[in-house]
């Protein structure tokens, strides 16, 4: 009795060790073993090496034998200290941020002194003409400029921790709605059942528990398409048991689309809304098509119903459960995930278009 528990509570065992690696990923620099993020770091230091050589030039615009040398000096200074960084992330990102940052400071630091000490015996190879304090001056504007910039690469990752966060938080709040008149029709037709069809009745508090905890089950944002659909076919046999012949299911699913990523509870509702708004109200019951093809680069998912009566209050319904479902692809898919709904003749029409991606193994 006790070891089916975690179904109805979406439980989890957690290690008792309570190991806790710290990800690279956490570090709040960037990851300089990018081509592009070492790209673009050397266009922000030329564009400083612009500024200072258009301030420094006392005549016309700019000095180009200044301008060449001194962008020489900072983009090979740039690339071995990114270089370093690179090397030693792994060991960076399992320190507190201020001794990643002062082991930061101090590879900057060191590779400027060393390109400057090398500069000034091929500028001035006579000996004892060592320039320190112009050394000085260039290690001070180093140091200036490095803490600059992990403020600013700081303050970034802060926010997009927050950012993460927050919408993690907004993504569990959408995906944990469930519909109140589902789990009270699911529990009468339940109690209805138990005295006279006792197997029927426990594969529906199965299946109504497998709902649950896919509702309870916040940390998934993205779960393969099998098991939103195996979610779906629980579901439709808990309203097959309320509604009987009323309820006809049409399915046409593409072979080969087991593993595309969708968000867990996004078809389920369409189901949902599809029975509700286009079985439920009429006598005579009706057919709920569900059709899933690939086209090009994209998933599309199909739920198609009898067209509803002109209810103002299932109209509502209707569109907060198509704006939950939204809000969820815009924040997991962007701009390619689109949600469409459309009226014709004497049927409606839900289309989910997703990018084609798999999801990982669950």
């Amino acid at each position: 009795m006790w070891r089916d528990y975690s179904i109805l509570t979406g439980a989890k065992e957690t290690p008792l060790n309570g190991d806790k690696s710290v990800s690279s990923h956490d570090f709040f620099v960037p990851d300089l073993c990018r081509v592009r993020a070492v790209f673009l770091l050397l266009v922000t230091s030329e564009l400083f090496v612009l500024v200072l050589s258009i301030v420094q030039t006392e005549t016309g615009w700019i000095d180009w034998n200044y301008f060449g040398l001194l962008s020489l000096f900072v983009q090979w200074t740039t690339l071995t200290s990114a270089a370093l960084i690179c090397l030693l992330r792994s060991r960076l990102a399992r320190m507190t941020v201020t001794r990643s940052t002062l082991l930061i400071v101090a590879i900057v630091l060191a590779d400027v002194l060393a390109f400057s000490l090398f500069a000034d015996r091929v500028l001035h190879p006579e000996p004892g003409v060592t320039k320190w304090q112009g050394i000085a001056k260039k290690l001070l504007v180093a140091l200036l400029i490095v803490l600059m910039v992990l403020r600013y690469f700081y303050l970034q990752h802060q926010w997009q921790a927050q950012r993460e966060a927050e919408m993690g938080a907004r993504l569990a709040a959408l995906q944990a709605r469930i519909q109140p008149h589902f789990l009270f029709n699911s529990m009468n037709t339940i109690a209805s059942l138990i005295a006279t069809r006792p197997e029927q009745a426990e594969e529906a508090v199965l299946d109504l528990s497998e709902l649950f905890r896919a509702s309870l089950r916040t940390s998934d944002q993205l779960i393969p398409l099998a098991r939103e659909l195996e979610l779906c076919r629980r579901y439709l046999a808990i309203e097959s048991l309320r509604l009987g012949e009323r309820l006809q299911v049409d399915w046409a699913v593409s072979p080969g689309l087991e593993r595309q990523a969708v968000p867990p509870l996004t078809l389920q509702p369409l189901i949902e809304n599809a029975i509700y708004h286009g079985i439920q109200p009429r006598p005579e019951g009706g057919t709920v098509r569900i059709e899933i093809s690939a086209r090009g680069e994209f998933v599309y998912l199909m739920v198609q119903n009898p067209k509803p009566e002109q209810d103002q209050r299932r109209h509502r319904g209707n569109r907060i459960a198509l704006a939950n479902i939204q809000s969820r692809l815009q924040a997991l898919f962007g701009e390619p995930a689109v949600l469409k709904h459309s009226q014709q003749h004497e049927t409606y029409t839900v289309t989910l278009r997703l990018p084609r991606r798999k999801a990982s193994q669950q």
